[in-house]
This record gives C-alpha cells, structure tokens and sequence, in this order.
C-alpha cells in the first residue's frame, strides 16, 4: 500500500519509504521464540527514511513496537512484564549476561522458554534518558554481547567504530541464541532490507538531483575512523571491556 504525502512523492505505508525505494519486496519475517519489543523513542519515530527500529520490527514476526519516553505506567509494557514469560533488557553494562560468553546450557537456562527482550530505540542520550525514567525497565535482568564487527550503518555517524544499529543488534542476539541451539531461524537473509535502505541513502546523498530524496546532511560519506567521538545515533551495543 503506498500514501501521498507533503512533497508529492508517493510513499509506501508498510517499510515508510518511497515508492521508489521500497523495501517490502525483500522483507522476510522471521518467526522467534524469543519475543522482541522494541521501545521506540518519539524522535526516532519520526525517522521514517532511515530509522532500522520498522525494519527490524517488519523482520520479526514475534516483535511489537511501543512509542514513548517513561515506560513506568506504560499499559502495554506493564501487561507484557506481567505475564509469566522471563523478560530481559538489552543494554549494555558490567552487571549483564553476556551472551557472547556463556555456555549453550547457561543461555537455555537462563533464557527460559520464549523470553521477551526490551530493546531502547534511540541515540544513546535518548535511551539513557528512557532507562532512567522508567523504573519498571530498570528492574530487568540485562543481557548484552561482544561485538567484533563493524556497523554497515555508514550514512550515521558513530559515536564508536565497534556500535552497531538496532537491526544490526537484534541480528547479533539471534546469531548467538541460533548458536546455543536456543534459536532456530534462518538469519543469513535478515539483513538484506537494512542494506538496501542503506544503498539508497548512500546513492541519493551523491545525487542531490534526485526529486526522491529531500535531505540537509553533507553529501560526504564519512569513513568509520573519522567519525567524532560524541556523535548521537540510534541505541547501540559497544564491545566490553
């Protein structure tokens, strides 16, 4: 389904990108025993031509996202904390089950059967923010992982080379369950829409005459290492030390 907005571009109502661009065609949901809520924040909802939180959210049969900044009383939180499913944060930190580390047995335990796992979608002051006022987030049990790769996520600014998007994070935690026989989706192809999304963004900030692509940011792409230090970006896992 594609709608008409502002600048007279069609747009599809599905991946929020243009027609021209849709990713529709090479979305394939995967279908999880773990349950993935991502809690978007309003800045980043607004982000609707290069945001990964849709993507990841069309990726994931077993997903849901929840728009806002205090989750505290937040009705549709509280109902999924409420249920009997063990519910996890991923977030960084020292006190986290690192899934990177942790024997198949110690996962499937601590796991459970078909956890839910609470991803913040937003720069990190944004998630800081949204971990900090919403005490009912705070009382999770973390899980985090090692990263060893870098983000394909070149059109952001990073605030480190080793911070991966919300996607690129999701796809990580699935690796490392599929790993620990927890998981048993098919992950080669998860990232594909991410990709392309990232391609066009790449094609269009080279070629400002496209009447698709309506942007202010500089038409250089900026090389990982050269990325400065505080920069915001959307809610990224960094390697622990």
């Amino acid at each position: 389904m594609q709608v008409e907005i502002g600048n007279s571009r069609n747009e599809c109502y599905k991946c929020m990108m243009p027609s021209i661009s849709c990713l529709c065609k090479h979305i394939n949901p995967l279908q999880t025993k773990t349950r993935f809520i991502i809690l978007m924040h309003p800045k980043e909802y607004k982000k609707e031509k290069n945001g990964t939180g849709r993507i990841t959210k069309l990726q994931l049969e077993n997903s849901e996202i929840i728009v806002g900044v205090d989750f505290t009383n937040n009705k549709r939180v509280n109902e999924l904390l409420a249920k009997e499913n063990t519910s996890f944060l991923l977030y960084p930190g020292k006190d986290t089950f690192n899934l990177s580390t942790r024997k198949s047995s110690e996962i499937n335990s601590f796991t459970g059967d078909n956890p839910y796992i609470f991803i913040l979608d937003g720069t990190w002051p944004c998630a800081r923010k949204m971990l900090k006022m919403s005490t009912n987030l705070q009382k999770l049990k973390r899980v985090s992982f090692d990263n060893n790769i870098k983000s394909e996520f070149t059109i952001k600014q990073q605030p480190a080379s080793l911070c991966l998007s919300t996607i690129e994070s999701v796809y990580t935690v699935l690796n490392l369950l599929k790993a620990a026989d927890f998981e048993q989706c098919e992950t080669k192809g998860f990232l594909v829409p991410f990709q392309k999304m990232v391609a066009y963004q790449i094609e269009c900030m080279l070629n400002q005459d496209n009447k698709n692509y309506s942007s202010d940011t500089k038409t250089e792409v900026t090389p990982k290492n050269l990325y400065k230090k505080k920069t915001e970006r959307n809610i990224v896992f960094e390697q622990e030390s």
